[in-house]
C-alpha cells in the first residue's frame, strides 16, 4: 500500500471529512474557504492545467495539496476530471447560528424529505448561486452525502447546508410550495422566508403544512403535473430577485 493510499485511508476515516470528486466541486470547496487536507490525482500534470485555465485564483492551493495516487484504488467511480479531495465539514453549531442569525439577509430554502442525491445537489448549487442563507432538509437523506455534494458542485461551502427537525427549524415564516397556494406572481417573497419544498412524490407533509404561515403555487399550464424539485426552486428564487447587484 502507498503513503498516499494510507493517508487517504486515514482521513476519510474521519466523520469530519467530506468527499470532494471531480476538479469543480475541489475548486468551489477552495474559494469558499474548506480546509482541504489531501487532493489526489492519477494525472496531477492535467489537474495544474485544469487549474491554470478554468481557476486560476486556486492554482497555487491545488499545487500545493496535490499528490499523485492510484485513485481507483480509492473511489468506485473516478470523476472525468481526474481528481478528488478530502476535506473537513464546516462546523454544524456555527452553521446553526448563521441559520437562525436575524435580520436575514436572503431566504432559506428548506426541503421537506427529498428522495433523490441530484436533486439536492443541484438545489444547493442554486442556492448558493442566488445568495440563499442556506439548504435545509427535513427527514432521512443526508445532505452531506458524497452523491449530494457532487452534484452541488462543492458549493456546499458557499452557503450553510444541514438537515433539521421540524421543531429546529430557524424563525422566519414559511411559504410552503403547494398547488393550491396562491399564485406566487402576486407575492413578494420576504428575505427572512423559509421557502419549503415537498418531496418529489408526495409534496408537503401534513407537518410542514400545518406550520406553514403561507402557501404558494407557481404558475402551471393545466395537465401538467408538477416541475423538477430544483426547477421550483430556481423560479422560486428568481421571483424572490436573487444577490444584489
Amino acid at each position: 500500500m502507498s503513503a498516499v493510499v494510507r493517508e487517504w485511508a486515514g482521513i476519510a476515516g474521519r466523520d469530519d471529512v467530506v468527499l470532494l470528486d471531480g476538479f469543480h466541486a475541489l475548486k468551489h470547496a477552495l474559494r469558499f474557504g474548506a480546509e482541504v487536507l489531501l487532493v489526489v490525482a492519477e494525472e496531477p500534470d492535467g489537474v495544474r492545467s485544469l487549474a491554470a485555465e478554468l481557476a486560476p485564483d486556486v492554482e497555487e492551493e491545488v499545487a500545493r495539496l496535490l499528490r499523485r495516487g492510484p485513485l481507483k484504488e480509492l473511489l468506485p467511480r473516478v470523476h472525468p476530471t481526474g481528481v478528488a479531495a478530502l476535506a473537513v465539514r464546516p462546523d454544524r453549531d456555527a452553521g446553526r447560528a448563521a441559520l437562525a442569525r436575524t435580520p436575514r439577509p436572503a431566504p432559506i430554502v428548506l426541503l421537506d424529505n427529498p428522495r433523490n442525491l441530484g436533486n439536492v445537489g443541484a438545489v444547493v448549487r442554486l442556492a448558493a448561486g442566488f445568495g440563499a442563507t442556506g439548504v435545509v432538509t427535513r427527514g432521512d437523506l443526508d445532505p452531506w452525502h458524497p452523491n449530494v455534494v457532487r452534484a452541488g458542485a462543492g458549493l456546499h461551502y458557499a452557503t450553510t447546508v444541514d438537515r433539521l427537525e421540524l421543531e429546529e427549524l430557524p424563525p422566519g415564516p414559511v411559504y410552503a410550495l403547494d398547488p393550491e397556494g396562491e399564485d406566487i406572481r402576486a407575492l413578494t417573497l420576504p428575505d427572512d422566508a423559509l421557502l419549503a419544498f415537498g418531496s418529489e412524490r408526495h409534496g408537503i407533509s401534513p407537518g410542514l403544512r400545518a406550520r406553514a404561515d403561507h402557501l404558494v403555487s407557481l404558475p402551471m399550464r393545466p395537465q401538467v403535473s408538477s416541475y423538477n424539485l430544483a426547477t421550483s426552486v430556481a423560479m422560486t428564487l428568481f421571483h424572490w430577485g436573487g444577490p444584489r447587484p
